[in-house]
């Protein structure tokens, strides 16, 4: 079921509301592909065994999935802007920690430092929510597509911030952790202007609508969330190792950061006409094709290990998942009441972040350890995708040939 309460797009809030989560989205945002590109090197460098060199990201994964569901529960109860204040002081938090961990050579802080870093991680995927709560229905696919767009600027920042701070101390990577401290302490004012009120409380006894268990007997739920999860841990998975890649395979750590950047750029500039494509042609068909790219993305990887292969790969695992990831979002979004939005939301992240936890996890184990050298533990890292794409693509096909009309 859809719900009707948002107050029309036309309202001032209303797109207050949108540009701070835009803005959001594009500064603090960009702590993530920093970390993505520093943290699987950094880890590599304090790691007592290269098996474990993904593990700082499959722990700032973890900590997401861990916060999912009581940040969805916090901001059901206090409002948006106090869960993501929380998830400004969780990156803080997680980015000193890491520093002090890079400071001292210690692995285990390193990775202490990683998990608290997934509080921020887990409050910047409620931002597309966030873009939901006052937009009328018509609206929403757009609205949700436009925050994700504002990615666009972290994927220019990030990656170049990286460039400028990872050897600028005497202790590699350090400086970039002290920069994305400073990028949280932006958001605290930030929020500041976030005017999205918190849900209204329900009397003793209220419906509350329906129960986890209940939720995930819903056909529509249950393909949502299964794409929303194949399309960010297979990206996940994919973009985790590439950097590892591209500087096993003799390139340098600049190469590395400018192959993530547009990575990112691809994850977030179609995001300005996603939400168009999916009100023209319908959500499941734009969903498919994220998958159909996604696929595409592991052939081209297959293909060789050159300079431009890597770009290629990455760009279309970068669209793909827009496509899949913000489809599967919209998806969702038509599927819960009001009553129901908060504990459908943590539910969906929690099995979503759940899923990509694992796959960075593996993402390490198969790059360098599963085969001779970097070039096969890449190739296994791609052919991993295989069946999970299946596994989705199959769920969409279902879903699309019911009889009943979604």
């Amino acid at each position: 079921m859809t719900d009707m309460t948002a107050p029309p797009m036309t309202d001032a809030r209303t797109r207050r509301n949108l540009t701070i989560l835009i803005l959001a989205q594009a500064i603090l945002g960009a702590q993530m592909p920093m970390i993505f590109v520093v943290g699987g090197l950094a880890g590599q460098s304090l790691s007592p065994n290269p098996c474990w060199a993904t593990l700082p990201i499959t722990m700032v994964v973890l900590g997401s999935m861990l916060s999912s569901t009581p940040m969805s529960a916090l901001m059901q109860r206090h409002g948006r802007r106090a869960g993501f204040w929380v998830g400004t002081t969780g990156g803080m938090a997680g980015a000193l920690t890491a520093a002090a961990g890079l400071y001292t050579s210690s692995f285990g802080v390193f990775l202490a430092g990683s998990l608290l870093t997934g509080i921020y991680m887990s409050t910047q995927g409620f931002y597309r929510f966030a873009a939901a709560d006052t937009a009328s229905p018509e609206f929403r696919p757009k609205a949700i597509s436009w925050v994700m767009a504002g990615g666009l600027a972290s994927a220019l920042v990030g990656p170049q911030l990286v460039k400028v701070t990872a050897d600028a101390l005497v202790v590699g990577y350090l400086g970039t952790y002290l920069a994305v401290v400073g990028l949280n302490l932006l958001g605290v004012f930030l929020f500041l202007a976030l005017d999205i009120p918190a849900p209204e409380r329900k009397a003793a006894g209220a419906d509350g609508g329906r129960t986890r268990r209940e939720m995930l007997r819903d056909p529509v739920i249950v393909v949502a969330v299964v794409c929303a999860m194949v399309s960010y841990a297979l990206m996940n998975l994919v973009m985790t190792s590439s950097p590892l890649a591209v500087v096993g395979c003799g390139f340098a750590t600049d190469d590395a950061a400018n192959v993530v950047s547009a990575h990112v750029l691809a994850m977030y500039i179609p995001s300005f006409f996603t939400g168009h494509l999916i009100a023209r042609f319908g959500v499941k068909p734009i969903i498919g094709i994220g998958l159909f790219i996604l696929a595409a993305s592991g052939g081209v990887a297959l293909s060789g290990v050159a300079l431009e292969q890597f770009f290629l790969a990455l760009v279309l695992l970068g669209v793909g998942w827009n496509f899949g990831f913000i489809g599967a979002t919209t998806l969702l979004t038509t599927t819960h009441s009001a009553e129901e939005k908060g504990r459908l939301q943590g539910l969906n992240d929690l099995l979503v972040f759940g899923g990509v936890t694992m796959a960075s996890l593996s993402s390490g184990v198969l790059m360098n350890c599963s085969g001779t050298g970097v070039v096969a533990g890449w190739q296994a890292v791609n052919l991993a995708m295989i069946p999970f794409l299946v596994l989705a693509g199959g769920s969409l096909i279902w879903l699309a040939l019911r009889p009943r009309a979604f």
